[in-house]
């Protein structure tokens, strides 16, 4: 690499904000979500005096961790100019298998061949359960008719994986292919994660000759006892480097146990088509790869009931003898509502039948537990405890109170036997939980209760008070009777009066300029829940990262509250709002 750009990393390093290595949510309100990355980089290279208050300057590199961040871009930025590319067509992943699994995707959908060029073998899962075609050799044919793909080799290809021990893997697209591009940026958003920012500290220091700090192999006894008894499940705990991960972990070993199971039968995921953006952008994409699964609408808001719409989908797919899998977030997002979980339970339990009259395959419900990881659907009192049910949590909310990314998933006793799947496929990717991720988890999830239990009673104080001022406001949050079972989650929508949608538009805004204005310390213009400290404001409250369809976009306010707030300045900040506004 050339002295000039290891300079330039070194006094990078040396001088970066200690928030590039703690921080997972970054501000929106300098953030240009179509130049993800390209505006981050842009200003960096503008910088002749690499000082910690001008690093500090730079806009947001991307929105949400999971996604990229100011290390993962410098990494890229450094490897690219050594490799005489664009920073676009270098991207970072946690995961040694899924910049593969990017490309195969990519090229099912354009029709072309594979060839990897690997010593080490790949597994014929990713042929048989994800359905990718590719040809494995040890040595490159050069007049292969496709894409080839040389991991850690020497030789150039149409693309080079390398991969770094323990750490991760950057991928790179030697012709700056803007398709390949995306789709592999797509992937690392909806299906993994980029090389997570200790990680990628470690592997720029490789790059400068420095030695990274070691991190020691996690034992998870502790931490996988603490989640069963927050749980009460009694199955093992698979533990992913993200929630999606852990989804598509469930999804794609789901679909691996109906293939060795019911060989023959069609797939069905039961899905709401507005829950959180990444959960429906994921199974849609999964389904759109898979000859024998398909996606079904479960409409959960705006009037629909769950129950109601889940037993008539439900009869419909026993009847055309299919395989049933639903994925469902409880509380619902972003209108925190909650199914009847007597209705539920029953609805799950209801023996069903096909067509031909004979038994048809039980339904297992895939349980989004992330905004209420406190409630037990498991155990002798659990809402959901005889039905089958895997829960999983995205840990970046409260499990980690927003220092990491990493998920888990637990499973009821009767869903047990899917957990192997589960594991199998974390594996099988490269996409379970980091060492650190796992160090973090283990500190920060004893207090996990304490911490959910404040946020609830910050939240509703803040609730309380937004409807006695504003009472033509809706708000979306639990009744005090939800709340008394458990339920008391600590994220709320907020629907403003206005005389139009675009005065509503601007109310939202002027509402969060204000609190971020007034209580910078505490009011961000980020995405989260579940952090440690302050209260996160965003809008649309539907989802980010721009894959959810406009239509499907809920423009109301989504206000998450941690458990260190300062609820009476929130409240005069409001107040001067109202007073401002109506």
């Amino acid at each position: 690499m050339d002295k000039t750009i290891k300079d330039k990393l070194a006094q990078i390093i040396e001088n970066m904000p200690s928030d590039w290595l703690r921080l997972t949510t970054h501000r929106l309100d300098i953030y240009n979500e179509s130049l993800a990355k390209v505006e981050f980089l842009q200003k960096l290279e503008e910088i002749t005096n690499f000082e910690n208050q001008e690093l500090e300057k730079l806009p947001t590199a991307y929105d949400y961790i999971r996604l990229g961040h100011p290390l993962s871009c410098i990494l890229e930025w450094a490897i690219a100019k050594a490799s005489n590319l664009n920073p676009e067509s270098v991207i970072s992943f946690s995961s040694q298998s899924m910049p593969i699994l990017a490309v195969l995707r990519a090229n099912k959908f354009l029709g072309k061949k594979t060839q990897i060029v690997s010593e080490k073998p790949i597994s014929e899962l990713f042929s048989s359960v994800y359905q990718y075609d590719f040809i494995q050799t040890q040595e490159l044919e050069k007049d292969f008719d496709g894409t080839t793909i040389v991991i850690n080799g020497s030789e150039k290809a149409d693309i080079n994986v390398t991969l770094f021990d323990n750490l991760g893997s950057v991928i790179l697209v030697n012709d700056n292919n803007i398709d390949y591009i995306k789709e592999i940026q797509h992937v690392r958003r909806r299906e993994s994660i980029a090389m997570t920012p200790q990680n990628c500290l470690t592997a720029i220091k490789g790059i400068l000759g420095e030695a990274g700090r070691g991190i020691t192999k996690t034992d998870t006894s502790e931490l996988t006892k603490t989640i069963q008894e927050i749980t009460s499940s009694n199955t093992q705990v698979a533990f992913s480097n993200c929630g999606l991960s852990a989804q598509y972990a469930i999804m794609m070993g789901q679909v691996h146990f109906a293939n060795d199971k019911h060989p023959g039968k069609d797939i069905k995921f039961i899905v709401p088509p507005n829950c959180y953006g990444g959960t429906n952008d994921q199974a849609r994409r999964v389904a759109a790869c898979i000859d024998n699964v398909e996606i079904i609408d479960l409409p959960v808001d705006s009037g629909k009931d769950m129950v109601t719409e889940l037993e008539r989908i439900l009869t419909d797919v026993a009847h055309a003898d299919a395989v049933p899998f639903i994925i469902g977030e409880i509380p619902t997002n972003p209108r925190v509502e909650i199914p009847d979980l007597i209705k539920l339970r029953e609805t799950l339990k209801k023996p069903r039948f096909t067509n031909d009259g004979a038994t048809a395959v039980g339904a297992v419900f895939n349980l989004d537990q992330t905004f209420c990881p406190n409630v037990k659907f498991f155990g002798d009192h659990g809402y959901l405890n005889d039905v089958k049910v895997i829960s999983y949590v995205s840990g970046s909310k409260f499990p980690s109170g927003g220092l990491c990314t990493a998920g888990y998933a637990v499973a009821s006793d009767s869903a047990a036997e899917y957990m192997s799947y589960v594991e199998n496929h974390l594996r099988l990717c490269d996409n379970e939980a980091t060492d650190l991720q796992l160090q973090i988890l283990t500190r920060e999830m004893p207090s996990m209760n304490e911490r959910i239990a404040k946020a609830y009673a910050n939240t509703r104080g803040f609730v309380d008070y937004i409807q006695e001022i504003l009472p033509k406001a809706k708000i979306n949050f639990v009744s005090h009777e939800l709340a008394d079972a458990t339920f008391t989650p600590s994220v709320f929508s907020l629907d403003l009066p206005a005389q139009s949608e675009e005065h509503k538009r601007e109310l939202n805004h002027k509402l969060i300029r204000m609190m971020i204005d007034a209580i910078p310390e505490e009011s961000k213009h980020c995405v989260s829940y579940g952090q440690l400290k302050g209260c996160y404001w965003t809008v649309p409250a539907t989802s980010t990262q721009g894959t959810t369809k406009e239509s499907d976009k809920d423009y109301i306010v989504r206000v998450s509250v941690a458990a260190d707030f300062n609820l009476a300045k929130h409240k005069e900040v409001f107040k001067r709002f109202v007073k401002e506004s109506y």
